[in-house]
């Protein structure tokens, strides 16, 4: 969503500046009016500032201090202290002071009259919307208390998903960055040194071995030529991911690599299964469950499914016949669990288990991730320096021929 600068002047007639997040500018005119502020200027920031400000204002707030905020609140609610109390203490304790001045933001608005969740909405940088609508659900069936709780569970299991992500990326990034370093080494110091002994030998030299001084002198004049090509590429991909007539191209490509397939296929069943039994469980209907996770996905290959499933659902077919069209993403598990589900009438418990299941897949892919890899890295380094060594030894083989003959 973009964000919107704006002046206004408060109650006291003090001039405030700020930024606020919302879907238009009426929304953010009307957000900002009721938290009761006099705007005297609003305006929509530039795409490239609004992704600058997205992360300046998030900076340094981390996800455990949101999950914090939402399990505290919850036994706090439990315990029949009233919403605006129970937030004002939480702030003042809070140890993030961005976060905290979040938090009493939240609250003035809603000493002002906002809804919580509306209040939340104002800060979707930092509450992922699945908080803002599991809040949304439970102001609607006053279970305010039971919503949090979920929502607490939920971004728990979200946090342990991505440090099993990163756990399995880092070993290959890792991995790619010290073969680079190394080639970089041979190539622009050891190679040059090589090359002159060669040229002092005067003998006729090798394909294979021109080819690697080429190399090498390209290496030596335009070093910066492998630093500025990956940076070019992330951009590549980032602005193909922005569009979306190419984005689903993209993202189909990402579910074809072999490893990466494996980590998105089971990152993208465990959030499926992980978002609909927290919105099942909060008594969200199926339709407007998808919606929210379609708004949620990031993946255009899986949020078109998610489309077509509620479509096919609306049209009256069960949830397990909607998804079993689509068996090239969700395997005949999911389809099983949810049939058992629909049937028995505890399908919350089958996504609990759905949930729990490719979680801990994909934190068993995480450990087994360098033993998944290194077999590649192997191949991979060991063929580059396979080319180097015998483009080395190719001259001096045949310089000893020659010695040899005479």
């Amino acid at each position: 969503m973009p964000f919107f600068t704006y002046t206004a002047i408060n109650n006291t007639g003090e001039t405030i500046k700020g930024i606020v997040e919302d879907l238009d500018e009426t929304r953010a005119y009307d957000n900002i009016s009721s938290s009761g502020l006099h705007i005297v200027k609003i305006r929509k920031s530039h795409n490239i500032a609004d992704f600058y400000m997205k992360r300046l204002r998030s900076w340094g707030i981390k996800m455990s201090a949101v999950i914090e905020f939402a399990s505290n609140l919850a036994v706090m609610l439990r315990s029949g202290l009233p919403l605006v109390t129970s937030i004002s203490d939480i702030a003042l304790t809070a140890d993030n002071k961005r976060f905290r001045t979040r938090l009493l933001e939240v609250k003035r608005t809603i000493e002002l009259g906002s809804s919580f969740s509306s209040s939340l909405a104002a800060h979707r940088d930092i509450f992922p919307e699945i908080f803002i609508n599991l809040v949304t659900v439970g102001e609607e069936t006053g279970r305010l208390d039971e919503s949090l709780t979920e929502v607490a569970v939920h971004l728990q299991r979200m946090e342990d998903l991505r440090s099993a992500m990163i756990r399995a990326l880092m070993y290959p990034v890792f991995a790619l960055i010290g073969t680079t370093g190394a080639l970089l080494f041979w190539l622009i110091y050891v190679l040059p040194k090589m090359s002159s002994l060669f040229e002092s030998m005067d003998v006729e030299l090798p394909a294979l071995t021109k080819s690697l001084i080429a190399a090498s002198g390209f290496s030596q004049k335009h070093w910066y030529v492998f630093f500025i090509v990956p940076v070019v590429f992330y951009i590549l991909i980032t602005f193909l991911t922005k569009r979306p007539s190419t984005k689903y191209y993209v993202d189909a490509a990402k579910l074809k690599i072999p490893v990466l397939k494996l980590l998105l296929t089971n990152k993208l069943l465990a959030l499926f299964s992980e978002q609909l039994r927290i919105l099942v469980t909060a008594g969200v209907t199926i339709d407007r469950s998808l919606d929210i996770m379609i708004t949620v996905v990031n993946n255009s290959v899986f949020k078109k499914a998610l489309t077509d499933i509620k479509e096919n659902i609306l049209l009256g077919s069960r949830i397990s016949e909607a998804v079993k069209k689509h068996s090239a993403i969700f395997p005949n598990l999911v389809v099983r669990m949810i049939s058992i589900g629909e049937s028995t009438g505890n399908l919350n418990e089958q996504l609990n288990y759905l949930s729990e299941y490719y979680l801990k897949k994909l934190d068993d892919i995480s450990q087994k991730m360098g033993k998944l890899i290194e077999p590649i890295i192997i191949i991979i380094i060991g063929s580059i320096f396979l080319i180097i060594i015998l483009g080395l030894m190719a001259p001096i083989y045949d310089l000893i021929s020659e010695v040899g003959k005479k």
